[in-house]
């Protein structure tokens, strides 16, 4: 969780497939702490093949069923999904919204986007950019924001499930799309420096 929180908690997270699998793990993690699904990580990647997108999507309703299955007796639990079934069918539910929302896009014409359409989707949301909070040193971090409002609403109008309000801003602090750590922290600093490099090779 340490090293987690040190390398990829609030750093850019960029990519359809990258972003598919963080956003469909938070809506794992709803009910549960993060720790819990952090260390069924791997299974997950193993249940959800990778979590590539057209694989998802293409999952059947057998395949899901055996996903619930108990485990082996004796087995380590890190080993295996946390066996919720409407959090296991929310996959392969995302996955072809997700392919529906590419479809639109591609329809729509237009240069393909350099990181993926669902990509652009959900960085369209800060303009593209990280954007760096303004928490004070012991202020309580938010659960919801206006941005994770929008977010999950119009996550939701496309067939989305597991995107509420607060598992999106989750999702966009996680990935770098809101840098939450406190204003004046080291790692506020550094993700200062980086979004300055970037501004100015822009």
């Amino acid at each position: 969780m340490r090293r987690y929180m040190h390398t990829e908690w609030g750093f850019e997270k960029r990519g359809d497939a990258p972003l598919f699998e963080k956003i469909c793990l938070e809506g794992a993690q709803a009910g549960l702490s993060w720790a819990t699904i952090l260390a069924k990580r791997e299974a997950y990647r193993k249940a959800f093949k990778g979590f590539d997108i057209e694989k998802c999507a293409a999952m059947t309703p057998a395949e899901e069923a055996k996903l619930l299955l108990p485990p082996p007796p004796g087995s380590d639990s890190s080993q295996s999904i946390v066996r919720n079934k409407a959090k296991v069918a929310s996959v392969p539910k995302n996955a072809r919204a997700v392919l529906a929302l590419i479809r639109e896009a591609k329809a729509a014409g237009g240069q393909k986007p350099e990181h993926g359409h669902l990509d652009a989707f959900f960085w369209g949301f800060v303009g593209g950019m990280p954007q760096l909070t303004d928490r004070k040193p012991g202020e309580k971090c938010p659960a919801t924001n206006e941005t994770s409002e929008a977010m999950s609403k119009a996550l939701k109008q496309r067939g989305f499930s597991f995107v509420g309000p607060t598992i999106c801003y989750s999702f966009m602090q996680a990935c770098g799309l809101i840098v939450d750590h406190p204003k004046g922290s080291s790692q506020w600093n550094e993700a200062q420096q980086r979004l300055q490099g970037r501004k100015r090779k822009a």
